[in-house]
């Protein structure tokens, strides 16, 4: 706790010292930001596998590594337009005796940042965007699932950054605890709802900003006219990619009656084409711990007691249960109902539970009765049922006709809502979530409160300025 008290502190000095944080230092720190990942790519994909156990190393280089870099350089080339001050109306009549007001982005000082194991690489950096583009600096908490990756950040970062721009810390759980209850000018939490609860909280006492990256049950709904070899594929796409450890990976699929057997099979032509066999297939992930994996067993046998069907996507007719490995094949749990528990938690692992609907209102009713999910995945060409999903439901973002994708469009915000998050970031939404949005009105040369009737003693023209405000 003193020590990364002492970082905090010794950040904010350079903080307050650096003020205003000059756009061309942003940009280079951002520049380096990007040297770090780029230039130990190599090294990051090794680490990563290293602590999955197996990770694709192109898989890595994808999500981790591109995906790190990409709202990097997105921020570079519009940070100049972001942080130009706001031009803000000024009311009758003011406006009109010379009055203006704009809004000026301020860095806020120093923003904490509680990274996840699943991206360990991509959930730092991506952020690390946005708070660098708004003149920042940061102090990173490493998940101490992934701590090879941790180990390598912090070996890394000060051949890039002096301590007091960007630092890394590690530990457990009581590290976790002490630096959520730093007093931060930001905190950024990644991770499960639980314990999104518990850091919110924490921050509380410090009345420090926070913006929650969490989960939940993102639902697919297979609408009217979908074209579910097109649909299945994307959502096996989505559900086994770093094997369906995503916060937005598809949780639960809606379909109805006449549709399940074709969905099925088509889950299970498309998890069979990608991945032909698991064990030794370099291109599939495995589950990050035995514990991780042990929680997924036990929700499958819960599915099963109560009357589930589960059906193994497992082409080449592997035997998993002697193997030395956490893979994991594609699990589809038909009949899934609300008393199971693949049903009531986020699953984040490759189980996929199918439920039925009758029409559009019940598949909405259904996602209503759970709690606003991270993401909404539409497959259909339904204009008028797709315009009553989007009307009727809440979600942190939404896919139509993909899923997962549209976190990938820098210029979209990322944030749940509720119990699936608070807050966004990504592109100009970081930019602003990471500022202070300072308010400045400059007055006219006139004696403005005795025109409006503001100035003591008062009289018939304060009794007209209110009349005419309350209209």
């Amino acid at each position: 706790m003193t020590d990364m008290m002492a970082i905090l502190a010794a950040q904010r000095a350079a903080s307050m010292a650096a003020m205003p944080e000059p756009l061309s230092v942003r940009k280079d720190r951002l520049k380096r930001a990007a040297a770090m990942i780029r230039e130990s790519a190599t090294r990051f994909c090794d680490a990563l596998s290293e602590d999955f156990g197996h990770r694709s190393r192109e898989q890595s280089m994808i999500t981790d590594i591109a995906g790190s870099i990409a709202p990097i350089t997105h921020a570079i080339k519009h940070l100049d337009r972001w942080a130009k001050p706001e031009r803000r109306a000024v009311q009758f009549p003011l406006g009109l005796l010379g009055a203006k007001a704009w809004v000026e982005y301020q860095p806020k000082g120093v923003v904490g940042v509680i990274a996840p194991w699943n991206f360990p690489v991509n959930l730092i950096m991506a952020p690390l965007a946005g708070i660098f583009a708004a003149g920042n600096r940061a102090i990173v908490k490493t998940s101490e699932y992934t701590p090879v990756t941790g180990a390598l950040f912090e070996e890394l970062v000060g051949r890039y950054f002096a301590a007091d721009e960007l630092a890394f810390v590690g530990g457990g759980p009581e590290v976790g605890k002490a630096f959520a209850s730093l007093p931060f000018d930001h905190l950024l939490f990644t991770g499960a709802t639980g314990i999104g609860r518990h850091i919110l909280h924490a921050a509380a006492d410090n009345l420090v900003p926070v913006t929650l990256e969490l989960g939940g049950k993102s639902p697919v709904v297979i609408g009217e006219g979908a074209d579910i070899a097109r649909a299945t594929e994307r959502v096996a796409l989505g559900k086994m990619l770093n094997a369906g450890q995503i916060c937005l990976a598809p949780d639960y699929m809606l379909v109805r009656d006449a549709d399940e057997p074709a969905v099925v099979a088509g889950l299970t032509a498309a998890a069979s084409a990608m991945y032909p066999t698991l064990l030794d297939n370099p291109d599939y992930t495995s589950l990050v711990s035995d514990r991780h994996m042990a929680r997924l067993n036990d929700w499958l046998d819960d599915a099963r007691t109560k009357g589930a069907r589960v059906e193994i996507v497992n082409p080449a007719g592997e035997d998993f249960s002697g193997a030395n490995t956490r893979k994991m094949p594609l699990h589809i749990v038909r009949d899934a109902t609300d008393d199971m528990i693949v049903m009531q938690e986020e699953i984040f692992g490759p189980v996929l539970p199918i439920r039925r609907y009758d029409d559009i209102d019940d598949a909405i009713g259904q996602i209503n009765r759970r709690d606003r999910p991270l993401a909404l995945y539409h497959f259909g060409s339904d204009a008028g049922e797709r315009r009553r999903l989007l009307d009727r439901t809440v979600s942190g973002g939404v896919s139509l006709d993909d899923v997962i994708l549209h976190v990938s469009m820098e210029d979209l915000p990322f944030g749940g809502i509720g119990p699936s998050g608070m807050g966004a970031y990504h592109g100009a939404d970081g930019f602003r979530t990471f500022s202070h949005a300072r308010a400045v009105l400059r007055q006219a040369r006139f004696d403005v409160a005795r025109l409006a009737g503001l100035k003591p003693p008062y009289g018939a023209t304060a009794r007209k300025a209110a009349a005419r405000l309350i209209g």
